[in-house]
């Protein structure tokens, strides 16, 4: 093993974490070839065969569930290392490494823009992911800092809200329940609902915001994309609950409304959360002290979400 290299460590946790050649390659941006040669080198080093294919599909051996231990661990300490090199630099000159749900896709890179301008020379790490990648990412030491809007809760995690998430439903503009006033659930509860996809965070949020009676619920299409299901809204196909911080265009050039419902918006939270016993690098948290003194204010700015709540109640 003296002759095995950090890159090939990498291409192995990789090729490990997708049991995929191929998934490992494009997430890496090589060729296929070139990461089953380098698996090939290190399984030469060890001696020791760490895949084995069954079928069409690949399995850890023994030894490769033992190699993915030690090459977690080794990557982990080295990330350590880089981050304590960084330490010494101050926020200027450090990496930042962030992920974000896909929620917070359509702010998030305006946040992170106001903080470089005022921090130079920051090398900057942004992923967007769901929220189960989100948990592996935070899980295996992967990211400094995760933005998301239901934390772990059985986890070893700090977690700090920063700034209200509100959940609206939102319709056509010429929907007939446009301009209503206090519409109960029920009558909405027949509506053609295009909603995310079962599992994902926008998913449980839709569950709590009809305590649980999701079921009753006419759900006409479930899409995994969010801005698929704005533009089934616009073409009239249902109405959807949705992140009103993800329809703020949408809003202002008028091609969704907010209906006003009973018991909406639904008024969640952004959290930034890292691990307990994660050290954070200068950067890391000097962006999370941003945050929470200031993303609330950046959101509203960004978004004028508040403005199309207060919009979507209509006076007497």
């Amino acid at each position: 093993m003296n002759n095995a290299t950090l890159r090939q460590l990498k291409i192995f946790e990789t090729v490990a974490r997708h049991l995929s050649f191929s998934r490992a390659a494009g997430e890496l941006y090589l060729t296929q070839p070139a990461v089953s040669t380098q698996v090939k080198q290190l399984e030469e080093h060890t001696g020791l065969a760490l895949f084995e294919q069954l079928g069409k599909r690949i399995y850890l051996t023994p030894a490769g569930t033992e190699m993915l231990h030690y090459a977690r661990s080794i990557m982990a300490q080295f990330r350590e290392m880089n981050e304590a090199m960084a330490g010494l630099k101050g926020i200027a000159g450090g990496q930042l490494n962030v992920s974000v749900i896909s929620a917070g896709d359509y702010f998030f890179p305006r946040l992170l823009a106001e903080f470089m301008q005022r921090n130079t020379d920051i090398k900057l790490n942004l992923a967007v992911h769901n929220r189960e990648e989100l948990l592996h990412q935070l899980a295996n030491n992967l990211t400094d800092l995760a933005i998301m809007v239901r934390p772990p809760q059985d986890c070893d995690t700090l977690n700090e809200s920063f700034a209200p998430h509100p959940y609206v439903i939102v319709a056509p503009p010429d929907h007939p329940l446009v301009g209503k006033r206090r519409i109960p659930l029920s009558a909405i509860a027949q509506e053609p609902f295009i909603v995310r996809e079962r599992g994902s965070d926008t998913w449980h949020s839709m569950e709590e915001g009809f305590a649980g009676q999701v079921s009753n619920l006419n759900i006409a299409m479930e899409i995994s994309s969010t801005e698929t299901i704005k533009q089934a809204v616009i073409a009239g196909m249902g109405i959807s609950f949705l992140s009103a911080h993800t329809i703020s265009l949408e809003l202002q050039v008028g091609n969704l409304a907010i209906l006003d419902v009973q018991e909406f918006p639904l008024m969640l939270h952004w959290y930034v959360v890292h691990r307990k016993n994660k050290r954070l690098p200068p950067v890391a948290q000097g962006f999370k002290e941003f945050l929470v003194d200031e993303g609330a204010a950046q959101i509203a700015q960004i978004t004028q979400v508040d403005a199309y709540l207060l919009r979507s109640r209509p006076k007497e």
